[in-house]
């Protein structure tokens, strides 16, 4: 079945399927450790990128650092890298609802990989600005792709400490970009204007490893279905089934009872923006203060 716009008309009027039932059943296996070092380890990217860059923002202010930018430069590049996060969590979302979760978390990690790699080779402050501003759009894409898929393909009785540990995988990150940065600043081992550029040479290289395990992360079957696709759907979960009773070597429990939903095309970001204002305003306002707060530390 050809996927449809909002507007189609050839959606089914309704769909029965047993896909949810079937995922949350699974066992955890190899297939959904797959899935969580895939794409859960983004956000170690997003901690080694945060502080790479307050690691070597010192050594960009100095002379002979490749860069010479002033203390309100290094604030402003920062500020760039969290708006272009926002930009691409807007702009990559709505293509990911659009066009699936796979093609996207390829696409958006690519751009972070690019974006990493050429802010090594900056010259100077502009296009240091333009190269943060697309590294945080890929970071901010990377986000609304990865985060549906990890809720649509990990089984709900786990999902939430799924959740909590992948997000927390941030603050490896950190420690890990910490360490970088003690090994590659240290003007005995590196050049003053050659350090830095190879720290973020070195989470290109991170995530190039991560590009590899990813592309064999399926589509969402969830969504699939959501789109009228329902054949297409139950024949990725047969599959997953088949690798999941490979590596554990039991046979599955039976499914729960089958649901009954309504196919529906792409959602727009009016209709995100009501949803969020209008029915859950209390935990939008709490996501928005966590997420500032987490920006200011």
């Amino acid at each position: 079945m050809n996927e449809t716009t909002s507007s189609g008309g050839n959606l089914a009027a309704t769909i029965t399927t047993n896909v949810p039932a079937r995922l949350d059943r699974l066992p955890w296996s190899r297939w959904h450790w797959l899935i969580v070092i895939g794409l859960g380890t983004v956000w170690i990217l997003d901690g080694l990128e945060v502080t790479i860059v307050s690691a070597v923002s010192g050594r960009l202010t100095e002379p002979g650092g490749g860069l010479v930018l002033t203390s309100s430069q290094i604030g402003m590049a920062g500020a760039i890298y969290i708006a272009g996060a926002v930009c691409g969590a807007l702009f990559f979302g709505w293509l990911t609802d659009r066009y699936g979760r796979k093609k996207m978390f390829l696409i958006t990690l690519a751009v972070y990989l690019a974006a990493t790699v050429l802010t090594a080779f900056a010259f100077d402050a502009l296009w240091f600005y333009v190269f943060r501003f697309f590294t945080g759009a890929g970071i901010g894409g990377e986000y609304a792709a990865i985060n549906s898929a990890i809720d649509e393909l990990i089984p709900a009785r786990v999902r939430a400490r799924v959740d909590l540990f992948i997000n927390g995988s941030y603050w490896v990150g950190t420690a890990l970009g910490a360490a970088l940065a003690v090994v590659l600043l240290d003007v005995d081992l590196f050049p003053a204007d050659v350090g830095w550029r190879l720290a973020f040479g070195l989470g290109a290289l991170l995530g190039l490893g991560i590009l590899l395990v990813r592309r064999n992360v399926p589509e969402s079957p969830r969504r699939l279905f959501i789109r009228g696709r329902k054949r297409e759907a139950e024949a990725l979960v047969d599959h997953i089934e088949a690798s999941v009773v490979a590596s554990t070597g039991r046979p599955l429990a039976a499914a729960a009872r089958p649901l009954t939903i309504r196919p529906r095309g792409a959602i727009g970001f009016v209709l995100v923006a009501r949803t969020m204002f209008s029915l859950y305003p209390k935990r939008s306002l709490l996501c928005f203060s966590l997420f500032t707060g987490q920006a200011f530390l």
